[in-house]
Protein backbone atom coordinates (compact mmCIF):
# COMPACT_ATOMS: atom_id res chain seq x y z
CA UNK A 1 0.00 0.00 0.00
CA UNK A 2 2.75 2.42 0.65
CA UNK A 3 3.64 2.66 -3.14
CA UNK A 4 0.33 4.29 -3.64
CA UNK A 5 1.38 7.46 -1.70
CA UNK A 6 5.12 7.32 -2.67
CA UNK A 7 5.52 10.66 -4.50
CA UNK A 8 9.07 9.66 -6.11
CA UNK A 9 9.52 5.98 -6.11
CA UNK A 10 13.25 4.85 -5.37
CA UNK A 11 15.80 4.11 -7.72
CA UNK A 12 19.68 3.42 -7.43
CA UNK A 13 22.33 3.13 -10.48
CA UNK A 14 25.63 1.38 -10.39
CA UNK A 15 28.66 2.38 -12.62
CA UNK A 16 31.79 1.32 -12.77
CA UNK A 17 34.61 2.25 -14.97
CA UNK A 18 38.26 2.61 -14.92
CA UNK A 19 38.47 2.35 -11.23
CA UNK A 20 35.73 4.77 -10.64
CA UNK A 21 32.26 3.67 -9.24
CA UNK A 22 29.24 6.02 -9.06
CA UNK A 23 26.44 5.46 -7.27
CA UNK A 24 23.34 7.27 -8.39
CA UNK A 25 20.13 7.41 -6.17
CA UNK A 26 17.31 9.14 -6.84
CA UNK A 27 13.38 9.40 -4.78
CA UNK A 28 12.30 8.49 -1.14
CA UNK A 29 15.39 7.06 1.08
CA UNK A 30 13.44 5.50 3.88
CA UNK A 31 12.45 2.81 5.71
CA UNK A 32 11.26 0.61 2.68
CA UNK A 33 14.39 1.61 0.51
CA UNK A 34 17.24 1.75 2.54
CA UNK A 35 19.04 -1.28 2.03
CA UNK A 36 19.23 -0.45 -1.31
CA UNK A 37 22.00 1.88 -0.48
CA UNK A 38 24.24 -0.87 0.57
CA UNK A 39 23.82 -3.19 -2.10
CA UNK A 40 24.52 -0.86 -4.26
CA UNK A 41 27.82 0.37 -2.77
CA UNK A 42 28.81 -3.40 -1.89
CA UNK A 43 28.23 -3.93 -5.60
CA UNK A 44 30.83 -1.27 -6.45
CA UNK A 45 33.45 -2.38 -3.56
CA UNK A 46 33.31 -5.79 -5.12
CA UNK A 47 34.66 -4.31 -8.67
CA UNK A 48 37.83 -2.82 -6.31
CA UNK A 49 37.34 0.71 -7.84
CA UNK A 50 39.97 3.40 -6.00
CA UNK A 51 37.11 5.81 -5.98
CA UNK A 52 33.31 5.95 -4.94
CA UNK A 53 31.32 8.81 -6.31
CA UNK A 54 27.74 8.40 -4.39
CA UNK A 55 25.48 10.91 -6.12
CA UNK A 56 22.46 12.11 -3.88
CA UNK A 57 21.33 14.89 -6.47
CA UNK A 58 17.96 13.53 -7.11
CA UNK A 59 17.27 11.62 -3.58
CA UNK A 60 13.47 13.95 -2.62
CA UNK A 61 13.61 12.95 0.70
CA UNK A 62 15.36 11.21 3.56
CA UNK A 63 14.39 9.88 6.34
CA UNK A 64 16.42 8.93 9.71
CA UNK A 65 16.83 5.53 8.35
CA UNK A 66 17.84 6.77 5.41
CA UNK A 67 20.32 8.54 6.41
CA UNK A 68 21.64 5.96 8.80
CA UNK A 69 22.04 3.88 5.45
CA UNK A 70 24.06 6.53 3.79
CA UNK A 71 26.18 6.50 7.42
CA UNK A 72 27.23 2.82 7.20
CA UNK A 73 27.50 3.02 3.53
CA UNK A 74 30.13 5.99 3.98
CA UNK A 75 31.77 3.50 6.57
CA UNK A 76 31.89 0.15 4.34
CA UNK A 77 33.61 3.07 1.20
CA UNK A 78 36.12 4.22 3.88
CA UNK A 79 36.57 0.86 5.18
CA UNK A 80 37.30 -0.23 1.97
CA UNK A 81 40.10 2.26 1.70
CA UNK A 82 38.17 3.15 -1.12
CA UNK A 83 38.37 7.49 -1.47
CA UNK A 84 34.73 8.60 -1.37
CA UNK A 85 33.15 11.35 -3.33
CA UNK A 86 29.39 12.53 -2.13
CA UNK A 87 27.39 14.69 -4.87
CA UNK A 88 24.30 16.26 -4.86
CA UNK A 89 23.34 17.37 -0.43
CA UNK A 90 19.90 18.35 -1.36
CA UNK A 91 18.72 20.97 1.80
CA UNK A 92 16.40 18.16 3.72
CA UNK A 93 19.19 15.88 3.90
CA UNK A 94 21.61 18.88 4.76
CA UNK A 95 18.85 19.85 7.28
CA UNK A 96 18.49 16.64 9.11
CA UNK A 97 22.66 16.09 9.04
CA UNK A 98 22.80 19.30 11.03
CA UNK A 99 19.75 18.34 13.36
CA UNK A 100 21.95 15.12 14.54
CA UNK A 101 25.51 17.81 14.35
CA UNK A 102 27.10 15.54 11.67
CA UNK A 103 26.99 18.57 9.09
CA UNK A 104 30.38 17.49 7.79
CA UNK A 105 29.80 13.56 7.98
CA UNK A 106 28.97 13.70 4.11
CA UNK A 107 30.71 16.84 3.04
CA UNK A 108 30.17 17.04 -0.47
CA UNK A 109 33.49 16.76 -2.59
CA UNK A 110 33.90 17.17 -6.46
CA UNK A 111 33.25 14.03 -8.54
CA UNK A 112 36.50 12.17 -10.02
CA UNK A 113 36.70 12.59 -13.64
CA UNK A 114 39.40 10.91 -16.19
CA UNK A 115 40.90 14.48 -16.74
CA UNK A 116 41.47 15.22 -12.91
CA UNK A 117 42.74 12.29 -11.11
CA UNK A 118 45.42 14.14 -8.64
CA UNK A 119 43.00 16.82 -7.41
CA UNK A 120 40.16 14.07 -6.91
CA UNK A 121 42.72 12.21 -4.80
CA UNK A 122 44.02 14.60 -2.54
CA UNK A 123 40.45 15.97 -2.24
CA UNK A 124 38.98 12.57 -1.10
CA UNK A 125 41.96 11.35 1.07
CA UNK A 126 41.11 14.72 3.07
CA UNK A 127 37.66 12.89 3.43
CA UNK A 128 39.04 9.86 4.81
CA UNK A 129 41.04 11.95 7.24
CA UNK A 130 38.33 13.72 8.43
CA UNK A 131 36.58 10.50 8.58
CA UNK A 132 39.29 9.05 10.79
CA UNK A 133 39.88 12.15 12.98
CA UNK A 134 35.93 12.27 13.54
CA UNK A 135 36.20 8.73 14.57
CA UNK A 136 38.30 9.33 17.52
CA UNK A 137 36.23 12.26 18.73
CA UNK A 138 33.46 11.25 21.22
CA UNK A 139 30.18 11.56 19.18
CA UNK A 140 26.50 10.49 19.62
CA UNK A 141 27.25 8.96 16.01
CA UNK A 142 29.95 6.81 17.42
CA UNK A 143 29.14 3.61 15.92
CA UNK A 144 28.63 4.92 12.54
CA UNK A 145 31.78 6.91 12.71
CA UNK A 146 34.01 4.07 14.20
Amino acid sequence: MRDAVTVYPFTSHVVVHSGVARVTLAGELDLETAFHVQEAVTACLAKQPTNLCLDLTDVSFCDCVGLSALLRARMSVLRAGVDLVVEGVGTQLARLLSLIGADDILTERKAPTNAEPARCASETATTRRDAETAATVESPLGDLLA
